[in-house]
């Protein structure tokens, strides 16, 4: 059978896997779906390692793998085919269409899990998990286990060691092949232009939500049907709250307006943070520390390539934040002495990125034997660094309430970097330039 450009990955992933265990079993499920009140679920997302290895978007099932010395069986337990449930939940494709159409050796009904499972476990050396992600699962696997030791004095043997299969999926999932690099680069450009149309959208006494609604609009508009994670929609002393989520501010002229959002392209992530002002123009203290902030960012860009260290962007932006700190009087003291007390983190608390793919905050180790880890090409990252102001004795009244961050998706190539997001205006020129355009 002709499969998708997708499955093909899928079936390609599937083998990469098997070639870096030794013989054994890996057992990989999805999420369920989830109730929000009464009878009615959450809209379903995909347990992401799950869907990286089968493609497979349908809720409760499960992937299986047996790796022997010579040979590998990949299988999938999924739902049932129900016609009548499909008439009120919509289309399943159930065991027969899945194992076809996914790429698998075999596929069975999930009411066969259990008696099935017991059946695989016997004189398997080893269990491959996602261990200690799900109670539920970890149960599961002990009600398993138990029925194998059962079966001990008819000569069967149990598996006698669980390991964590996350740790080779997550390091997989941190280089990203072409087909994942093209998902990442329309997710990137769906984001630039929604964020765009956001620019060109606020004014003075909208609501935060009502801008969000702009976003949300665009993403659907071009093809994303899900955001990638809550969008940050915050204004005046709300862009100060790292994790701000209520969007239910009044926009007030001479505020400034945080926006950190994402889409969702193929279970792909894109992640942007822009900061602007409500009224399009930034006030000369707004523009000292966006550009500030800035000059930040672009430090860090210059960190991104191979064979620096993960830490390298975060130590640049740092180091440029905390000079703009004790230039603007906020801070005393020399560059070397801020660094080493850590007094910027007054006003810059967090880190400068994140890995980025199937999740917005993606897997992959940051250190490796107790070292930052170097960076290689096909990994993508955001570069996000922030100056955050709230009121305090130190503070001049007039930097009160300004939060400034400035993201941008990030992918290490051959010789430095591809910066995903660059279609998004950033410079304060551009920016006040886009929303004098809209308005």
């Amino acid at each position: 059978m002709q499969h998708t450009p997708l499955i093909e990955t899928c079936i390609q992933r599937r083998a990469q896997l098997a070639q870096q265990l030794a013989p054994g079993i890996v057992i990989i499920p999805t999420t369920q779906e989830i109730i929000r009140n009464a009878d009615t679920t959450y809209p379903f997302r995909f347990d992401s390692s799950f869907y990286y290895l089968t493609g497979f978007t349908e809720p409760d099932a499960v992937f299986v793998q047996i790796i022997g010395e010579n040979k590998v069986e990949n299988i999938l337990f999924c739902r049932p085919k129900d016609q009548e449930r499909e008439i009120w939940d919509g289309f399943r494709f159930g065991p027969a269409a899945a194992a076809s159409t996914f790429g698998f050796d075999a596929a069975y009904s999930l009411e066969e899990l259990d008696n099935r499972m017991i059946e695989l476990l016997k004189n398997q050396p080893r269990i491959y998990y996602p261990l200690a992600k799900e109670m539920r699962w970890d149960r599961q696997i002990n009600r398993w286990l138990t029925g194998v030791r059962s079966l001990v004095r008819t000569g069967i043997s149990a598996p006698a060691t669980v390991v964590d299969v996350r740790s080779v999926v997550d390091e997989m999932r941190l280089i990203k092949n072409d087909f994942e690099v093209g998902i990442l680069r329309q997710a990137a450009s769906i984001n630039a232009q929604a964020h765009i149309r956001a620019m060109q959208f606020t004014k003075p006494d909208q609501f935060e939500y009502q801008v969000e609604a702009e976003i949300l609009h665009d993403y659907y508009r071009q093809g994303s049907r899900f955001p990638a994670y809550g969008s940050i929609v915050a204004s005046g002393p709300n862009a100060c709250v790292l994790h701000y989520g209520e969007n239910n501010g009044l926009l007030r002229d001479g505020d400034l307006l945080l926006i950190d959002a994402g889409c969702e392209l193929h279970g792909y992530a894109s992640d942007i943070t822009r900061t602007f002002p409500v009224n399009g123009r930034f006030s000369s203290e707004q523009k000292a520390v966006y550009e500030i902030t800035l000059a930040a960012q672009y430090a860090a860009l210059e960190q991104c390539a191979p064979g620096k260290t993960w830490n390298a962007p975060h130590d640049a932006a740092t180091r440029v934040l905390a000079q703009g700190m004790i230039d603007l009087g906020l801070l005393k003291g020399t560059l070397d002495e801020v660094i080493e007390t850590e007094s910027y983190r007054q006003f810059y608390m967090h880190r400068t990125g994140h890995w980025m793919g199937l999740d917005v905050h993606d897997v992959g180790a940051y250190k490796v034997d107790g070292q930052w880890r170097e960076l290689k090409a096909g990994m993508v990252m955001t570069v996000e660094p922030g100056f955050y102001i709230r009121p305090a004795a130190n503070v001049p009244k007039a930097f009160e309430h300004i939060g400034i961050r400035i993201e941008d998706d990030v992918l290490i190539n051959a010789t430095s970097h591809e910066n995903l997001t660059a279609a998004c205006p950033k410079t304060v020129a551009d920016i006040e330039a886009v929303m004098a355009a809209g308005k």
